[in-house]
C-alpha cells in the first residue's frame, strides 16, 4: 500500500528524544516539534481518558485544537484543565500550512508504529513535493481547479500538494475506505484550512462526485477481494481476483474530465505483471501517456518496492500525446547537482511539449 518515508521514523525518533530532553532542561524546539509535542502529550491523555487508540485520541485533539475548547463531555475536570493548559501553550494561526500538516503527521506515524498498520503508511514528503511540482507545471495556465485522491488516507499527499500550490485555488475531493484514516485526514484539512470534501466509502464503489481536473494518489497495491464489483471494470481479471490499483487507476479515468491529468504513485513493475495486457490496452484506449518518473530507490526499502510516478491525460477531441513522453530516473533527493541537472532537463520538455 502506501511507502513509508525512510526519513519519517528518524525525524520522530529526534523529536521525542528532544521531548525526553526538555523535561530535563530548557529546549528551543522547531515551530514542528512543538506542535508535535502539543499533538503527542495531549492525545496521550485522551488515550487514557476515553479508552481508545492513539490515533483515535490524535483526532479528538485535533478536534479540540481547532473549535479551541475541549469537546469531549466524557472527560473529567482535572484532565479537562491539563488539556485546556497543553492548548494555551499553541496559537495554531501563527503556523504554516506545512508546519501544521508535518507535526500531525509526525503523531500520525507515531499511532501507526504503535498499532502496527503495514497498510497504512504515508506517502514520503519528497515524493509529495514532486508531486505538486509535476501538478503545477502540468497545470500552469489554471488559476483554479478541482482535485481528486480516491485513495487518501490520512491525507499527506493531498495535502503536500495544495500547501505547494500557492498560486492556485484548489478545491479538493479525498475518498478512503478507513473511517479513522479519513478522519484524520478531515481533522488534518480543518487545521490547515484546506478547502477539502470528504467521503468515507470504498473507492471502487460508484463514487458520486463531479468530475474533475486532476487526480493524484498513492495507489493500493494488490488484490480486490470484491469480484462482484470487479466485474463493473473493463480491466477485470479473467480469473481470481483483479487488481486493486488497476481498478483504481480505470475509477480515477471515470471521474475526470476529458484531457485533466492523472498522477499515480505506482509500482516499477505495473506494466509488467500477468494483469498488465489489460492494464496497456485501458491507458492506450483512454489515456495518454505523458510520463513516467522513477524515483529514487533510496526512499524504499528495496528494489522490489521502488515506485514511479505515472503520467496521464484522459483523451480528448483535439488532444494529441506528446511526441516524446517524459521518461526521468530520479537521482537521490540529497545530490543536488544531480537533481538540478533533471530539473533544467525536464523544464526544457515542459517548454517543446507544453
Amino acid at each position: 500500500m502506501r511507502k513509508a518515508c525512510s526519513l519519517c521514523p528518524c525525524i520522530l525518533k529526534a523529536t521525542i528524544e528532544k521531548e525526553k530532553l526538555r523535561r530535563k532542561k530548557p529546549v528551543n524546539f522547531t515551530p514542528i516539534e512543538e506542535l508535535f509535542r502539543v499533538f503527542d502529550e495531549t492525545a496521550n491523555i485522551l488515550q487514557e481518558e476515553l479508552d481508545c487508540t492513539y490515533l483515535e485520541a490524535l483526532a479528538e485533539t485535533g478536534e479540540n485544537i481547532f473549535h479551541g475548547d475541549v469537546i469531549q463531555d466524557e472527560v473529567s475536570e482535572l484532565n479537562r484543565k491539563h488539556l485546556l493548559k497543553h492548548y494555551g501553550e499553541i496559537t495554531i494561526t501563527k503556523y504554516s500550512k506545512e508546519e501544521i500538516r508535518k507535526s500531525f503527521q509526525l503523531a500520525i506515524l507515531k499511532g501507526m508504529q504503535q498499532n502496527i498498520q503495514p497498510n497504512h503508511q504515508m506517502t514520503p514528503d519528497a515524493v509529495g513535493m514532486f508531486v505538486s511540482y509535476l501538478v503545477g507545471k502540468f497545470m500552469s495556465k489554471n488559476i483554479s481547479f478541482t482535485l481528486l485522491d480516491p485513495a487518501v488516507g490520512t491525507g499527506n499527499l493531498l495535502f503536500t500538494v495544495m500547501n505547494h500550490l500557492t498560486d492556485k485555488d484548489v478545491h479538493a475531493i479525498g475518498s478512503d475506505v478507513d473511517e479513522t484514516l479519513i478522519r484524520l485526514a478531515y481533522v488534518g484539512a480543518n487545521l490547515q484550512e484546506q478547502s477539502v470534501q470528504f467521503f468515507n466509502q470504498d473507492s471502487l464503489e460508484p463514487l458520486f462526485v463531479d468530475p474533475v481536473e486532476i487526480v493524484v494518489s498513492d495507489l493500493p497495491v494488490g488484490y480486490y477481494p470484491n469480484d462482484v464489483r470487479a466485474a463493473d471494470y473493463e480491466m477485470q481479471a479473467d480469473k481470481g481476483h483483479s487488481y486493486s490499483h488497476h481498478l483504481f487507476i480505470e475509477q480515477s479515468v471515470r471521474h475526470i474530465k476529458d484531457g485533466g491529468y492523472l498522477f499515480f504513485i505506482v509500482p516499477n513493475s505495473i506494466f509488467e505483471s500477468e494483469q498488465a495486457p489489460k492494464l496497456n490496452s485501458f491507458v492506450k484506449s483512454h489515456t495518454f501517456i505523458q510520463g513516467m518518473v522513477q524515483l529514487p530507490l533510496s526512499l524504499f526499502k528495496n528494489e522490489a518496492a521502488a515506485k514511479s510516478i505515472l503520467i496521464l491525460q484522459k483523451k480528448k477531441e483535439g488532444a494529441q500525446a506528446p511526441k516524446n513522453a517524459l521518461l526521468v530516473s530520479l537521482p537521490k533527493m540529497s545530490n543536488r547537482q544531480a537533481m538540478q541537472t533533471i530539473m533544467k532537463d525536464m523544464d526544457a520538455w515542459f517548454k517543446e511539449e507544453k
